[in-house]
């Protein structure tokens, strides 16, 4: 028997033992090994966001003065070097996580109001005034680390932001629907959502568990002396 004969029957052999251990081919084994051993890449906004998270955390247990960005890094499984493919600074990812806190905000208040009627205006402002209070008290130490606890806030970030835009769309809406009757919608909605913040503060700083209940029809009648409703 020649060389390539012998070589012929071999690979004839491994063909049939491993399609007899696995039921693949061996020409499909190879390919398969080659495919797990190529190293995956996540896409850019996931690893981004595996980043925010870490730093969360990190900012949630320590505090963000004393968390380094190796830390952030080893949190997310990722090189240093990873790191400034994304943020420029601790800061930015500080503000990335204040943006995505507002977003988180608005989407459990669309969330609630989601439930009311469309024609269901005081519905609407009432599940406004429950979701904002639900979310604020539930995440009020990340909203104090990311807002105060690091840096001083801005005039204009504390009137200028999407919680405010969208109450403000809500208020105008309501105005042509003729549901309400507000002069300025904008002024409103700034004053609406500073006294929300004021409330809950109040309560939080000086209840030692707040009432949640009493807290939310209190905000519920402000909100609707406010464009003009009966209060009950």
């Amino acid at each position: 028997m020649s060389a390539d004969e012998r070589y012929g029957t071999l690979l004839a052999r491994n063909v049939l033992f491993d399609y007899s251990m696995t039921g693949r081919s061996v020409f499909e084994s190879d390919l398969m090994r080659s495919t797990k051993s190529r190293p995956r890449t996540k896409p850019p906004e996931e690893r981004r966001d595996e980043l925010m998270n870490a730093a969360r955390r990190l900012f949630l247990k320590q505090g963000v003065g004393p968390t380094t960005i190796e830390q952030i890094t080893s949190g997310a499984g990722v090189a240093k070097g990873t790191f400034y493919l994304y943020f420029s600074s601790k800061e930015d990812v500080l503000a990335a996580l204040g943006d995505r806190f507002a977003q988180d905000h608005l989407v459990k208040i669309k969330e609630a109001m989601a439930q009311e009627a469309s024609e269901d205006w005081e519905g609407k402002l009432a599940a406004w005034a429950t979701a904002c209070v639900t979310f604020y008290l539930d995440s009020i130490e990340l909203h104090d680390i990311l807002f105060f606890g690091s840096r001083a806030p801005t005039r204009e970030g504390l009137v200028d932001n999407i919680v405010i835009d969208h109450l403000a769309q809500l208020l105008a809406a309501g105005v042509d629907a003729r549901a309400w009757s507000v002069d300025d919608t904008r002024f409103a909605a700034v004053f609406m959502f500073s006294g929300l913040h004021g409330v809950v503060d109040d309560a939080y700083s000086k209840e030692r568990r707040v009432d949640r209940r009493r807290l939310i029809q209190r905000l519920e009648r402000l909100c609707f002396r406010a464009v003009g409703l009966p209060v009950g």
